[in-house]
């Protein structure tokens, strides 16, 4: 079954940056993403242990930053339990912003990804508010508007242990003069408490982010399978403006599934996640060669999703996605 997607035309989502072609979650990654003509660049957010917001997939550290190269942090490592799984190395709630500064990106994929190793060591940990002020400086300089798409990460570990990111990451936007249905602006979870609660203080739009197997960290819900349902996407739909599936649940084999029409009957937009060039990303009919570090046909694997009637994407490659949708670029 195919849907007509809600928001026409589909935005182009960098996935933390243009990561496919600069180390991710750095300046130099969202600034490369907006010249190749993305919506929105998106920063997963972590608070340090003075509790500033900054841009890491992750809360540790070890294989995207060079922090194992600082002898004075030595001792920060660690080991810690998050959402249940168990993690030794360098976490970003035990450095200050300014410890946190003095440490430079490295690519995290660099087997896949050779020619972004090459920026190892250049780059620093941007905070949100560097991230918010390059996307509206490089609004005024395009003439486009360019949005910021935060993801919460781990947010009932972060509370557990003192560093609440909920109110923190509101208070930031409202700062920033984002905080309405229009500002241009979506932040996305994995857990559903913490949207709820981000529900009742801001009308900023809201992303339910779903895998494809497990259940939200908090226990809010018994699995994603269930809140993928009708009767759990109409209770999705109270709190939040869309969901953001794994890309694979768009597909049952070759043929696709009813997700994106289910979420669009309950008034979702879909926003699935994350399309990538590399061969180990492809699906098996999109690879080309067996390089899994060669690029296949992931224009290909996009334009399968528009057809499904998705409303946006995720991508490490903004520029095909662009392309994609609207032809070839004068200045990529």
């Amino acid at each position: 079954m195919t849907a007509q997607p809600l928001s026409s035309p589909p935005i182009v989502i960098a996935h933390r940056g243009a990561s496919g072609s600069r180390p991710e979650h750095t300046l130099a990654a969202y600034d490369l993403a907006i010249d190749q003509g993305a919506d929105f660049i998106e920063p997963d957010l972590v608070p340090t242990k003075d509790d500033v917001l900054v841009a890491r997939h992750e809360n540790a550290i070890d294989e995207t930053t060079d922090v194992a190269a600082h002898p004075e942090f030595a001792d920060r490592r660690t080991t810690r339990t998050i959402d249940g799984h168990t993690i030794t190395g360098w976490f970003v709630e035990d450095f200050t912003l300014a410890e946190l500064k003095t440490l430079r990106a490295r690519e995290r994929l660099p087997r896949l990804r050779a020619g972004n190793a090459a920026y190892d060591g250049r780059f620093d940990i941007p905070t949100l508010a560097e991230i918010i002020a390059l996307a509206k400086r490089r609004s005024q300089q395009t003439g486009r508007t360019i949005g910021i798409y935060p993801e919460t990460k781990h947010p009932t570990y972060f509370a557990g242990i003192g560093h609440p990111t909920d109110a923190r990451l509101v208070a930031e936007l409202r700062r920033a003069g984002w905080d309405s249905a229009d500002a241009p602006v979506f932040i996305q979870s994995f857990e559903v408490a913490n949207l709820q609660r981000i529900h009742a203080l801001t009308k900023v739009r809201l992303i339910q982010l779903v895998a494809g197997e497990g259940a939200p960290a908090d226990g809010a819900a018994p699995s994603y399978a269930a809140m993928l349902t009708p009767a759990g996407l109409r209770q999705v739909a109270t709190y939040a403006y869309g969901i953001g599936p794994d890309k694979a649940q768009l597909w049952r084999g070759d043929a696709p599934t009813t997700l994106v029409a289910d979420a669009h009957a309950a008034g979702l937009r879909v926003h699935p996640w994350t399309y990538r060039a590399e061969n180990s990303f492809l699906p098996g009919r999109f690879r080309r060669g067996d390089d899994p570090a060669a690029h296949g046909d992931l224009a290909g694997e996009i334009r399968s999703a528009l057809g499904l009637g998705v409303d946006g994407f995720f991508t490490d490659y903004p520029l095909v996605g662009v392309e994609t949708l609207h032809g070839p670029r004068d200045h990529p």
